[in-house]
């Protein structure tokens, strides 16, 4: 289907502008909420974890981290190993998370609406199905 990637990318702004405006009230971003997400859903964790999940390089997730800190939001949890940073996510930064988390949701009902409940289900299999693909690389260039 011509013009598929076309459309999703422009979604993908759409949603990411309006994603990035919701969380500026908190000075966040979509990449620093994506480290206080993974941190609520998998509990204290390393850098390289992190980075590993979001397939993003390990400077990027340190400066995320860092700024994370400075707001407040996560801290250094103590390990044996010293060569090993543990984070995990402060009093306020599970807050903020439950605060932001609240707003999102009720975009995705608005960016979702008039959507049946089987329509929201297909799309979701849909979009499962391209990741999916991506991650193989099944059916790149007429395979």
């Amino acid at each position: 289907m011509e013009g598929l990637f076309r459309q999703y990318i422009s979604i993908h702004r759409l949603l990411m502008k309006q994603l990035n405006e919701l969380l500026e009230k908190y000075q966040l971003s979509y990449s620093l909420w994506q480290v206080i997400v993974y941190l609520e859903d998998k509990g204290t964790s390393t850098l390289v974890d992190i980075s590993n999940y979001y397939q993003v390089e390990k400077p990027s997730i340190t400066r995320r981290v860092h700024r994370l800190q400075d707001y407040g939001l996560i801290k250094e949890v103590p390990s044996t190993n010293r060569r090993e940073k543990i984070i995990g996510l402060t009093s306020e930064g599970k807050r903020v998370y439950q605060v932001c988390r609240k707003e999102i949701t009720t975009l995705e009902h608005g960016v979702s609406k008039g959507l049946t409940e089987e329509e929201q289900q297909a799309a979701f299999q849909f979009l499962m199905k391209i990741q999916d693909n991506i991650q193989s690389k099944e059916g790149f260039y007429g395979e």
